[in-house]
């Protein structure tokens, strides 16, 4: 009885936005690579023999670009009352972008910078620490109000030429 009351209170305190596990889940993802700019870098976001998400490629500062990313849109749902983003990832020791947009129609995004250590980690992102982000400016927006949510993804935009690894298995956000 106590280990069903745990489990009931424990899925009240998260909820599931990607989980890799479900092949159905890499449907609504997409690639944006710096193209859209006139760039060269290219990603690509793949389902791994072992079940989780392979977000790789290579990034090029050719013709004035420099990124590249994966996203997945959907339906704004209400978060009111989370509090963070976690992701089981496994990085390159390289520096990614969280980036979470809070409805369909907005023009910015909001972006948390975290380092990989090159082995399988989970990353704690608050809520109250991302910033608004516009093509690398800060806009003169409001600070997230951790209520709607309608997009999430990663950018690799580290200013080099470089390739890129980003293996991710689930995102949950936490209350």
């Amino acid at each position: 009885m106590i280990i069903l009351l745990f489990s009931f209170f424990a899925l009240q305190l998260t909820e599931n936005l990607s989980d890799f596990s479900n092949t159905e889940e890499f449907k609504n993802w997409r690639i944006v690579n710096d193209g859209v700019m006139g760039g060269k870098s290219n990603g690509q976001f793949i389902r791994s023999e072992e079940g989780f998400a392979i977000f790789q490629g290579d990034v090029s500062l050719k013709n004035n670009g420099g990124f590249t990313s994966v996203r997945n849109s959907f339906d704004s749902k209400d978060i009111s009352g989370s509090k963070r983003v976690m992701v089981k990832l496994k990085g390159d020791g390289k520096t990614y972008q969280f980036r979470i947009r809070r409805e369909s129609g907005d023009y910015y995004v909001y972006k948390f910078a975290f380092e990989t250590s090159g082995k399988w980690e989970t990353i704690t992102i608050p809520l109250n620490k991302v910033t608004p982000t516009f093509r690398g400016y800060e806009p003169n927006v409001p600070a997230y109000d951790g209520k709607q949510l309608s997009e999430i993804g990663f950018l690799i935009a580290n200013k080099k030429n470089e390739s890129f690894k980003l293996e991710v298995s689930k995102i949950w956000l936490e209350k």
